[in-house]
């Protein structure tokens, strides 16, 4: 059964990785960026908090080898935290707009998400400059934040309105600054 399971597994990841080679000859599998930007209010108020959040520096270097093992942990931490973090607005949780934290009670909205995500995967080793907090436009006009992974084929967004992994090419937002 465990064998099954793991060539199960192993084809999933396959056509994914095909999926991803026909992807790449059309679409730019890293972003294009601009200029500096703004802070988003919320992350710069964390950085008072938690300094040491936001002094974690990576030397500019390759984007972090991605791997079977790799991918599989990303898609395992994503679906986790989905899981076992409950949506709730910042209004609801602290009675205003905007705070970024850590949804230590369970509880958060998409950067607390994105936040737990990003500690997950520094905790195994992904080193903190190819995490990148990702602030977007959904369709409906509305903001969010996603965690964007810098990986050797490409961007990928975590996302908690989003059970999957995609890359950034595969979905529907207008990314507007990131970290």
């Amino acid at each position: 059964m465990n064998m099954m399971r793991g060539k199960l597994l192993l084809a999933a990841i396959a056509m994914q990785l095909f999926g991803w080679g026909i992807a790449s000859a059309a679409e730019p599998a890293f972003m294009h960026t601009g200029g500096r930007t703004t802070q988003p209010v919320g992350h710069y108020e964390l950085c008072q908090q938690l300094p040491q959040e936001c002094n974690q520096r990576t030397p500019s270097r390759a984007p972090v080898e991605l791997t079977r093992k790799l991918w599989a942990t990303i898609v395992k931490i994503n679906n986790s935290v989905n899981s076992k973090v409950a949506p709730r607005t910042d209004m609801e949780m602290w009675g205003k707009e905007e705070v970024w934290s850590f949804p230590n009670s369970g509880f958060g909205d998409c950067e607390d998400y994105a936040l737990e995500k990003r500690r997950e995967l520094m905790s195994i080793g992904v080193p903190a400059g190819d995490l990148l907090m990702t602030v977007v436009r959904q369709r409906n006009g509305d903001g969010h934040a996603v965690l964007t992974v810098r990986t050797s084929l490409g961007e990928f967004i975590l996302d908690n309105l989003q059970p999957k992994v995609l890359s950034w090419t595969n979905t529907s937002y207008t990314y507007l600054k990131r970290q």
